[in-house]
């Protein structure tokens, strides 16, 4: 099994320090406000690379952290007249809210950052002791240039750095580029008593001291977005390295960012639609289709025709998988002589061959760095071939035996990815009738896609305009792509 490993920028045979046993710690989110579909393509992440793990016959411990205390969830309180600890609270419960509507489930431990003073403060004092940190009015830094591995993570030179520093100056500081492990609270401010007086940890130090609490202080697995790359993992490494003189983490994994019109998808941009609003629009396991549809570390663009597309595929998936069950439950009751034999007429030796070896070809695809989205072909390759058996009555063994082994194999595979665990017929309906609340069939689209292009290859732009004007009469909008036309139904 190959993982990407951030740190030494290569794939690299997985090897735990204690098989069967991983520990995983991925960061989890700050909680001041609802979560958007960036987050969950993170936590969606690290969900389908425990379930693999499983699936592969390992034991996982998966920590996902909340950092409950921090600026942004004070200003929020500040906003709303709450208290902090209302602010936290009513945020983890939404994105728990969230992810339980998403069918992710909980990570086995969920700390919290202030369920973990004592563990940060003496990894702090361990840090000062050995000189790595040093106290300021109150403030506790970490001496960056001390530690000399500083920006192996992200690739960065110390000079690098310091040239397009942007940072606010700060007297207390002995150089710009050393980071806080505690902030001494303002007026007003929620604090926590410690040797350097009353404050409250920094963004960093939490998720050092809490991983290193759970699961010792060499990790498996570390990781998160790419935007943690730098400062937040390379900070940890920093901080947890200097305390211990142990490697912190084996592998890091970092997974690509969710964007909108190719911007990274946050709350500081303001260009990201939440969970909630995009489950009220489209069902859970689209989207979950929609989030691994693409390497985990490729960036993945939202839009409404993405998501539409990701429904016409599921609704591919489960046509097959119902169609097969029909079949299956038809000669668990037929009595009488079998039908003939098809398999050698419908399929060539190879295509059979493909088609009985999909689990071995979808677990490759899985141990080469977790590439669900050659993983999702090889299950719609083998419901391809399969429609072509089904076009024919199911015979005795090997055929009807091979249909068994085909609905097994989508089942347990479809569990790695949290797919096609649903009732299949109730998701056709369900499926179908979303389509048909449309005042146009996806295939009426296509068609009319098709002919518009045609249009502008024949340089009749006249007609294109006209089909554009007609879908967008019945509500449905184009998006021309390098990758082509697509389209969407008008919020």
């Amino acid at each position: 099994m190959l993982l990407y490993n951030t740190l030494t920028r290569r794939k690299e045979i997985f090897q735990p320090l204690s098989p069967p046993k991983v520990g995983l710690y991925a960061c989890g989110v700050t909680v001041y406000d609802d979560c958007h579909l960036g987050h969950a393509r993170s936590t969606v992440a690290f969900e389908v690379i425990v379930r693999y793990l499983l699936h592969r016959g390992f034991g996982v411990t998966w920590v996902r952290n909340f950092t409950d205390i921090d600026d942004k969830i004070i200003r929020r309180a500040q906003e709303t007249g709450l208290s902090w600890q209302e602010v936290a609270e009513r945020y983890i419960a939404s994105f728990q809210e969230d992810m339980a509507a998403l069918g992710v489930p909980p990570a086995q431990i969920e700390p919290r950052a202030t369920q973990h003073l004592p563990e940060i403060i003496d990894l702090i004092r361990r840090l000062e002791d050995k000189g790595f940190a040093y106290a300021g009015e109150g403030d506790v830094y970490f001496r960056v240039r001390r530690f000399s591995g500083y920006g192996k993570l992200s690739g960065q030179s110390l000079e690098d750095m310091r040239a397009g520093a942007r940072v606010e100056v700060d007297p207390h500081k002995e150089d710009p580029l050393d980071f806080v492990l505690w902030k001494a609270s303002k007026p007003g401010e929620p604090a926590w008593h410690s040797p350097w007086g009353p404050g409250r940890p920094g963004w960093h130090i939490e998720c050092s001291a809490m991983s290193m609490y759970y699961l010792g202080e060499s990790l498996d697995l570390h990781g998160g977005g790419q935007d943690l790359i730098f400062p937040h993992h390379e900070n940890e490494i920093a901080q947890s390295e200097a305390a211990t003189g142990k490697p912190f983490a084996r592998y890091w994994l970092h997974h690509g960012l969710l964007t909108l019109d190719q911007e990274k998808m946050s709350k500081s941009l303001k260009n990201f639609f939440t969970v909630k609003e995009v489950l009220a629009r489209f069902p859970a396991e689209v989207v979950r289709f929609f989030l691994i549809n693409s390497h985990y570390r490729s960036p993945l663009d939202f839009s409404d025709a993405a998501l539409a597309e990701a429904e016409t595929a599921l609704l591919r998936l489960y046509t097959s998988v119902a169609r097969l069950e029909d079949i299956l439950r038809h000669y668990q009751k037929a009595t009488g002589p079998a039908p003939p034999d098809f398999t050698t007429s419908l399929l060539s030796g190879d295509e059979l061959a493909r088609l009985r070896s999909l689990r071995n070809r979808f677990e490759a695809a899985m141990d080469d760095d977790l590439n669900t989205a050659q993983a999702l072909g090889y299950l719609f390759e083998a419901v391809r071939l399969t429609n072509r058996l089904l076009e024919h009555p199911a015979s005795e063994p090997p055929y009807l035996a091979l249909l068994k082994e085909v609905h097994h194999d989508l089942s347990s595979l479809g569990r790695v990815l949290n797919l096609l665990q649903a009732d299949p017929q109730e998701m056709v309906t369900s499926l179908r009738q979303k389509a048909a609340d449309l005042k146009i069939s996806p295939q009426e689209i296509e068609k009319l896609i098709a002919a518009r292009t045609q249009a502008r290859k024949n340089k009749d732009f006249a007609q294109a305009d006209n089909i554009r004007k007609q879908l967008a009469e019945l509500d449905i909008l184009l998006e021309d792509t390098p990758q082509g036309t697509v389209w969407r139904v008008k919020s």
